[in-house]
Formats: C-alpha cells, sequence, structure tokens
C-alpha cells in the first residue's frame, strides 16, 4: 500500500485497484479510517477528532491530487507524492 503523505503522525496511503467510492486510507497510529475524496466523509473505520479535522483540511487543499492518484492507483500506476499539512 503506497504512501502518498505524511503529517502530524498521520499516513495517507492507497491501495492498488481498490473498491469504490474514490477514497484513502488515513493512519493515526491505531486508528485508520477510509476517507472519502470528494465528501470527506468516513466511509469506514475511524479517526480522533484532531487526526479527522487534519486529514479534512489536507484533503480540501489536495483534491485534485488526491483524484490523480485514486486514478493512477486504480490503473496501478506509480503513484505521485503530495505535499504535507504543514
Amino acid at each position: 500500500m503506497p504512501e502518498v503523505s505524511r503529517f502530524y503522525g498521520i499516513i495517507v496511503r492507497f491501495y492498488y485497484r481498490d473498491h469504490p467510492p474514490t477514497h484513502f486510507h488515513a493512519i493515526y497510529g491505531e486508528h485508520e479510517a477510509l476517507i472519502e475524496i470528494e465528501t470527506g466523509s468516513i466511509h469506514e473505520g475511524g479517526l480522533p477528532q484532531t487526526a479527522y479535522d487534519l486529514v479534512n483540511r489536507w484533503r480540501e487543499i489536495h483534491l485534485q491530487e488526491l483524484r490523480d492518484d485514486w486514478n493512477r492507483a486504480r490503473r496501478q500506476m506509480p503513484l505521485l507524492p503530495i505535499a504535507p499539512l504543514e
């Protein structure tokens, strides 16, 4: 599962050929959530509120890059890194 970004202890990854809806995996310690790219909704799992707020702010900033990496992952192409939240 390729990592595309890491910030404040949060790791963002994609699975190759993952299932819809379009999403990424956000991992924070023992917590993991599948975050929908378009809406920011948690599709599965969960994160502490502060971690979720950081991930959602980052998602809003990098929406198109997340869409692009989702499409690349579905085609089993190398993913592009996405800048962390600063």
